[in-house]
């Protein structure tokens, strides 16, 4: 039987070679854990107060102006003053708004305005730390490890999304909402440890302030960039129309059965398939291929999303379901099927995201990295969005199955149109980054 080779495993000469970098990697994993508590405790305590999937998936399309500003105007602060300090106000931000949460749940004062409001504001705070930290990545290591960090990165979103939703399903359902909050007010505070201890980091070269000039070089920039411009594109398609989480408590309440619990053990696949990629992600520093490697993993993310679609068709047509298929009879066959669909897209996502990061972190001139940071976690996090609004909206006129699978062939066909008729996209070459 063959062995794998050392080089097979995750790279860590990164923890290695950037002491300050491994210590922002530890807060924001950390903090990253207690923020997946509270998105999907929110889920979870909006579907309770409304039992509408519609209102589960506005959660994230309330979010979605506001955060799309936040990170705009984030990355136009990255670029124009010491990037530790503008993540530090941003994650005070966050903490306080998820400090309210956890106070407005013990007091039993929680309504539907509340939570979406200071999801908002989270989801905004949030987007303007992550854009700044990641413009902070490439001062702190050297452009040959940034392909091995983006994969820390997959490490990350692993610990976070896979522990997360599970141990916030369980959470709600033994203790409620107000202890699951409070356990990641806690979490958070990790993330001022990792951020505190960052030199001061200003942008190099010629620095515009923010504001509408400073907005208008960050798209000039862009408009020059096309191999950034369509891994924007092309993550939007993924996102937009592969993302069914907001689906996930009525499949656990409706569909599927097993709850708050069915819940955590979908959204912690993806993170499971993220994780197991991560850890064999050796070899991924050495493609050089990139836009290839991007296109060919979000394919293979289009197949899994439309497995996921047709596990839920047969779960609907009763296939290995128990005579009552509720909240403590679930149909655990379908469930363990649509998890593993979900674990290949995850890894398919992680394969796409360390190329896509790293694409952005090495071709980006540093005066401007802000900026398309903050344009790259604007379509990170905006997509998903989108992904709610139409994964919840063709659900609720037609069947929870149905906007998985038709999506998954959408993004297969998009995106081989789209490569094939971007020939520098395919030809990019890590060794010689063009944007």
């Amino acid at each position: 039987m063959p062995r794998l080779r050392r080089d097979s495993f995750i790279d860590l000469r990164p923890f290695t070679a950037s002491p300050a970098f491994a210590r922002m990697w530890v807060g924001s994993t950390l903090a990253g854990l207690g923020g997946q508590l509270t998105i999907v405790a929110v889920m979870l305590h909006m579907y309770e107060l409304t039992g509408s999937t519609f209102a589960v998936s506005m959660i994230a399309v309330a979010g979605l102006v506001p955060m799309v500003i936040a990170g705009l105007y984030g990355g136009m602060l990255a670029d124009a003053f010491d990037r530790r300090r503008v993540a530090l106000i941003a994650a005070s931000v966050t903490w306080v708004s998820t400090f309210l949460l956890a106070v407005l749940a013990w007091g039993g004062l929680e309504t539907v305005a509340w939570l979406y409001a200071l999801s908002v504001v989270n989801s905004a705070a949030n987007s303007i730390v992550s854009a700044t930290r990641q413009a902070i990545v490439p001062r702190l290591l050297p452009r040959e490890l940034l392909p091995a960090a983006s994969a820390l990165n997959g490490i990350t979103m692993g610990i976070m999304v896979m522990g997360g939703p599970a141990l916030a399903g369980v959470l709600v359902a033994l203790t409620g909402y107000a202890w699951t909050y409070s356990i990641d007010v806690a979490l958070m505070l990790a993330n001022f440890l990792g951020l505190w201890s960052l030199p001061a980091i200003r942008p190099e070269g010629t620095m515009v302030r923010p504001g509408l000039e400073s907005l208008r070089d960050g798209w000039r920039f862009l408009r020059r960039a096309a191999n950034i411009r369509l891994q924007f594109i092309l993550d939007i398609i993924a996102m937009t129309f592969g993302q069914p989480i907001a689906l996930f408590p009525a499949i656990g309440a409706v569909l599927l059965g097993g709850g708050a619990i069915t819940t955590g053990v979908l959204t912690a696949a993806i993170a499971a398939g993220a994780f197991v990629c991560s850890v064999f992600s050796g070899p991924f520093g050495r493609v050089r291929r990139q836009g290839i490697g991007i296109e060919r993993a979000i394919i293979v993310y289009g197949v899994a999303i439309g497995l996921f679609g047709l596990a839920l068709l047969a779960g609907a047509l009763g296939a290995f379901a128990p005579e009552t298929v509720d909240e403590g009879h679930p149909n655990v066959v379908i469930i363990v099927v649509a998890a593993l669909a979900l674990a290949l897209a995850g890894a398919a996502d992680n394969v796409s995201s360390i190329f896509r990061n790293t694409m952005v972190q090495a071709a980006v001139p540093d005066a401007i990295r802000g900026r398309l940071q903050g344009i790259f976690i604007v379509v990170v996090t905006g997509g998903p969005r989108l992904g709610a609004l139409y994964a919840g909206t063709l659900a609720t006129f037609t069947a929870l199955w149905f906007p998985p699978l038709l999506g998954g062939m959408l993004i297969i066909a998009l995106v081989a149109v789209l490569v094939r008729l971007s020939p520098r996209f395919r030809a990019y070459d890590a060794e010689h980054p063009v944007p």
